[in-house]
């Protein structure tokens, strides 16, 4: 099974809804890709899934003739371009219709229109594993026995080497192009119409949640999936070090990690960064995990002189395996000297590197206390941040 790379390939990736079925044992008497789920079309949660990540640059929807009104009023919701094409009368020829009107792009995920809750971690890996194979697809395995029957039982089946396929189904655009232009028609998916072209496909992680709607019961079970409440934790830093001279005659101090010129050095257990700690700490808080010193006691020699990233980095593992990502983070440095706004922005850039943030989710600013104060007597460096966590 072929897992994620840490990094997403860089392609341009176009994504192919297909939504020109009838839907017609979902009920509700309308095809069921336009019921309302959670106040919103069954499509519209589909196509925000992929129009939020960053490699997809264009979206075709292959729908029913009859069905332009409907997808009208879903593309409304939808804050990006949509192309919308009409599909065939069988699956084959709606995804060859939807091909056609791929404009430019690398690869193409093929996705089913009645899989809402698909996840970025599941696009993630189908787009990874395409930078090594002609196509990828997610899938579980099987686990459960499997018999043979009508009624009754009347034998078993191995289900050893056996997978529940799920959507996307990624490929190279040019290769699935082909294998559709030349396969007959009649398969149960894109990877059939792939692996009669010659083409290799990748497995890839799946996910329990990734359902399909089929039955008026799934309507319920997804719904209750995409209403389970978000845990979001906020957290707050505060820390403050004393100036003192340099021993080593260094010449600069660490501020979020860039070595900022100053006569004078910061004090502390560490490399002492006033602006690293505090934003660990309010990681730390957010959690309910104590504080630095709780993690890395100063009276513990092996952390005298550590680099402060490496607290950081720490808080951030510690919120991932727990299944929070961090979403913003806002620091405060406060001090009259050194001058923080020529070095603002590489604070930034470092400062998102170390979360695993976008650096337009990051905010470093500076404030002085009009030289009132430690501060303002130049003393030493305050900081303050404000980070948040979401688990969904």
């Amino acid at each position: 099974m072929h897992e994620a790379d840490s990094e997403t390939p860089t392609l341009n990736v176009a994504v192919l809804i297909v939504a020109a079925g009838r839907g017609v044992r979902a009920g509700g008497g309308i095809p069921k890709q336009y019921r309302t789920l959670v106040k919103v079309p069954v499509i519209a949660h589909t196509i925000a899934a992929f129009a939020g990540h960053p490699a997809v640059t264009e979206i075709v929807v292959v729908r029913h003739a009859d069905d332009s009104a409907l997808f009208a009023s879903v593309r409304t919701l939808i804050d990006r371009p949509l192309v919308d094409v009409v599909g065939g009368a069988t699956r084959d020829a709606s995804v060859r219709a939807g091909l056609a009107a791929v404009a430019d792009a690398d690869v193409v995920l093929i996705h089913d229109a009645a899989r809402p809750l698909v996840s970025r971690a599941v696009i993630d890996g189908v787009l990874a594993a395409l930078a090594d194979h002609d196509g990828a697809a997610p899938a579980l395995p099987v686990t459960d026995a499997l018999w043979r029957g009508d009624g009754v039982v009347t034998g078993t089946a191995d289900r050893t080497g056996l997978w529940r396929a799920q959507t996307p189904q990624g490929f190279h655009l040019a290769a699935i192009r082909a294998a559709h232009a030349n396969h007959p028609g009649g398969a149960a998916d894109d990877v059939e119409v792939a692996r009669a072209h010659g083409l290799r496909i990748a497995i890839t992680p799946g996910d329990e949640a990734n359902l399909k709607i089929t039955s008026p019961e799934d309507f319920d079970r997804v719904a209750a999936l995409l209403e389970t409440p978000m845990d979001i934790r906020t957290g707050n830093g505060f820390d403050v070090h004393r100036f003192g001279p340099h021993p080593d005659g260094a010449g600069h101090i660490m501020l979020c990690g860039v070595a900022v010129p100053h006569p004078r050095a910061l004090q502390g257990h560490s490399d002492a960064d006033v602006g690293l700690h505090t934003v660990t700490d309010a990681i730390y808080g957010a959690l309910a995990q104590g504080d630095i010193g709780t993690h890395f006691p100063p009276s513990d020699p092996q952390w005298k002189g550590a680099e402060s990233h490496i607290f950081l980095t720490h808080a951030v593992d510690l919120a991932a395996s727990q299944g929070f990502a961090i979403t913003h983070a806002d620091l405060t440095l406060i001090c009259e000297q050194p001058k923080v706004g020529p070095h603002a922005a590489t604070m930034r850039a470092r400062l998102s590197g170390l979360l695993r943030i976008e650096v337009d989710r990051v905010s470093v600013k500076a404030t002085t206390t009009e030289r009132l104060g430690f501060t303002g007597r130049e003393e030493g460096i305050a900081a303050l941040a404000t980070v948040t966590l979401v688990k969904s």
